[in-house]
């Protein structure tokens, strides 16, 4: 089913990188380019379709001449207008041609080419579009190791025809395609070689003159065209919250992004700034979606830009619990289509396993080269009790039960991998050790390869079972624990409370570190404490499993000079011996991580610790021109004024994206339960943020509206769905912060 499935449709943001490289995504489709809009051979440029660079060479020039650049005007996320203009012949002259380029990507690639005569004399031109493909992976092009010459391409083909280049790559099983055609005029001549297409055309006096050119995909001979079935209403049908489509024919990018940004919720503060983060990140995690060709109206979210446009479990999970109060039916999407590839084998090359929720999906050519011998690769040992926390989220948040029932089996056979593929020595514990060499060494989120360590800097040894995925299997289990009692099944209930309790109770005895003051990162392979000062233990604020005794201590480190720089809550506290403020996970910030982190605090009662947390990485984000990136680097804030770029952060980046919306919720201490009917609300935002004016929640169907000022708060919008309680709901007796 995996080598099958695939994703189409959505836009996707535009950015330029710090590199001052374009990138322009829709879908799974991106390009990524200069800022005259030419894709260059032997770099990191290309037009990408599914895991796969079609294009690694797209050159205009005019007369032999490259044009000089201007600068381009970005229309949406999916299409960019390149401007340059001719250099005078000598350079004694203002230059008297303007080349408009109008890119737009669409299940491939359209250009128009418009040629702007200013002058009083006739020009004739001759348009060269220089082209090359080479179908590398993805991987191949991100890490540089790709053949430079096409002809070194093993399995490339290619044919001239009367109005195109032909290009194919076989490679096993695979077949990729892409054409590229040149519109034909009656005012010019085309002719077409097998690395370029010319025309031959005379601009008159003061007018203009247009050409276009268009990339096809093809996909084992078949031409890849947009997606436009039926999308069903989800509205009453789904019971996520909205509705998920508005029936007819599947909408284009256009009307998906102009409906995006309807529904979306508006915040308006006293800081213009802080709007921005927010009008940033609604953007973004638009932009950001996939969906599912068979199912048009399944949304997910793929995990970052460019490199990353697929579906991730944790980061579509944890992304998509982040954005409830913006889209309830982009958790339903993420958890419909993750059921759809849950693990049903034991596979070791893939570390598939029954009930198993995947780590990654690859759609490229050679993506099995990469995840262990398929396209679906399940080396995460938190997907899956995240997975379950999820639907019982959604269930609080208005999920209609027709819809758990039809998921809660993907629930049981989750919480089985948990309890005998997870946990396979029986201590109790989840843990994870990979399969083969092929599979990430480190399976929680933090999986670089040096990214579970020691305090001394050691790197731990698996089987580890990680602090934070004790807390997500322990919120699993009291999960199951409430749909049990929903149906009346009091055993089940039961039997799941006291999972839950046995878990939490052993937890804070092996994991505690009474002479720190604060929980291991894990326990390694001999079930000695990873005794590393680490932000995963905030996650586990966060899933309700530190004991109360504890919580002070543990916000106490949290905040702390060794782990808070003033911007956010390290990956690493700086004592440790593998601290790096660079590195990707060893003293990094990252904000998502730090959304958890300020959610768990405030789930415990530490209001004010929460609030810095906050602040910091809002601030953070202003810094970032209001959108903020996967991580940034963990300098000190009285060192630096500003947080320090980590310099190959994906970005945008979802649940980066996601994290004001986290924050924001957080600060509203919003906490729904639709079974129970109620809405427990009592806002606790910073001073420095008020008034704040909220339009637009999405919760149990509604769409609510919150103002706060310092006189007090106002909640409108409920009606009889929910009772609203004001004030905040108990943190140790709720089963989600």
């Amino acid at each position: 089913m995996g080598q099958a499935w695939s994703f189409e449709g959505a836009p996707a943001a535009t950015m330029t990188a710090f590199n001052g490289l374009v990138t322009l995504l829709e879908g799974t489709t991106f390009c990524i380019c200069e800022r005259s809009g030419d894709i260059h051979p032997g770099a990191a440029q290309g037009l990408f379709v599914r895991d796969t660079r079609l294009i690694s060479r797209f050159e205009l020039s005019i007369n032999g001449h490259v044009p000089e650049p201007l600068a381009p005007q970005s229309h949406e996320p999916f299409a960019w207008t390149f401007l340059s203009r001719m250099p005078p012949p000598g350079g004694l002259a203002d230059s008297t041609m303007l080349v408009t380029r109008r890119r737009l990507l669409a299940d491939g690639m359209d250009e128009e080419i418009t040629l702007r005569n200013m002058s009083s004399e006739p020009l004739p031109v001759s348009l060269r579009i220089g082209v090359a493909g080479d179908f590398a992976d993805v991987f191949e092009v991100k890490e540089g190791r790709v053949h430079t010459d096409p002809s070194d391409v093993e399995g490339l083909t290619l044919e001239v025809t009367e109005d195109a280049i032909r290009l194919n790559r076989e490679c096993g099983s695979h077949l990729r395609g892409a054409t590229v055609t040149g519109a034909r005029h009656p005012d010019a001549e085309l002719e077409i070689s097998a690395t370029q297409l010319t025309w031959h055309a005379v601009v008159p006096a003061h007018g203009s003159w247009s050409t276009s050119v268009h990339i096809t995909p093809s996909l084992n001979g078949r031409d890849l065209v947009e997606f436009r079935s039926a999308r069903g209403a989800a509205g009453g049908g789904d019971g996520a919250g909205r509705a998920g489509g508005n029936g007819g024919p599947a909408a284009g990018p256009e009307q998906r992004l102009a409906d995006w940004r309807r529904q979306s919720p508006l915040v308006k503060a006293s800081d213009a700034r802080l709007d921005a983060v927010f009008a940033a990140s609604t953007e973004d995690l638009g932009s950001l979606r996939i969906f599912d060709p068979e199912h048009a109206d399944r949304a997910v979210i793929a995990a970052g830009a460019p490199w990353f446009m697929t579906i991730f479990g944790r980061d579509s999970l944890l992304t998509s619990w982040m954005v409830l109060p913006l889209d309830p039916s982009l958790a339903l999407g993420t958890l419909r289509t993750l059921a759809s590839l849950q693990g049903t084998k034991v596979d070791p090359k893939t570390e598939e396993q029954p009930g198993k929720i995947l780590h990654e999906m690859r759609f490229g050519m050679q993506a099995s080269l990469w995840l262990g011998g398929g396209s679906v690769y399940y080396g995460s040992v938190d997907a899956t009790p995240l997975f379950v926390m999820l639907l019982g989220e959604l269930r609080r948040w208005g999920l209609d039960r027709r819809i758990v029932d039809e998921l809660l089996p993907h629930a049981e056979r989750a919480l089985d991998w948990i309890v005998n593929y997870g946990d396979a020595d029986g201590d109790g514990f989840v843990e994870y050790a990979r399969s083969t060499d092929l599979g990430l060494a480190n399976q929680g989120w933090k999986d670089s390869f040096d990214g579970v360590t020691f305090a001394d800097g050691r790197i731990a040894e698996p089987p580890i079972a990680l602090a934070e995925v004790q807390g997500y299997a322990y919120a699993a289990f009291l999960a199951m624990a409430h749909f049990c009692s929903e149906r009346d099944d009091t055993e089940g209930a039961a039997h799941w409370a006291q999972r839950a309790h046995e878990l939490k109770e052993e937890f804070n005895r092996r994991f505690w570190l009474p002479d720190k003051g604060y929980f291991a990162l894990g326990l390694d392979g001999d079930k000695k404490p990873i005794d590393a000062l680490a932000s995963n233990m905030g996650h586990c604020l966060w899933t309700g499993i530190v004991d109360a005794g504890k919580a002070a201590a543990v916000a106490r480190n949290l905040l702390g000079p060794d782990m808070f720089t003033g911007f956010g809550i390290r990956t690493l506290a700086a004592s440790s011996g593998a601290y790096n403020p660079m590195s990707y996970h060893n003293g990094s910030v990252w904000p998502h991580d730090n959304a958890i982190c300020a959610a768990g605090l405030m789930r415990y009662g530490f209001v004010r610790e929460a609030q810095q947390v906050a602040i910091g990485i809002l601030e953070a984000a202003e810094s970032f021109g209001g959108r903020l990136p996967e991580l940034f680097c963990g300098f000190d804030r009285s060192e630096f004024g500003e947080p320090v770029p980590y310099p190959t952060s994906c970005s945008p980046q979802a649940w980066a994206s996601a994290t004001p919306f986290h924050l924001l919720r957080t600060m509203l201490r919003f906490d729904p339960s639709a079974p129970a009917g109620m809405l427990w609300c009592d806002p606790a935002f910073p001073a420095k943020f008020l008034p704040v004016h909220i339009e637009s929640l999405h919760v149990a169907g509604a769409r609510v509206s919150v103002d706060v000022t310092q006189d007090g708060w106002s909640l409108d919008g409920l009606g009889e769905i929910l009772t609203l309680v004001r004030s905040g709901r108990d943190p140790l007796t709720a089963t989600s912060g």
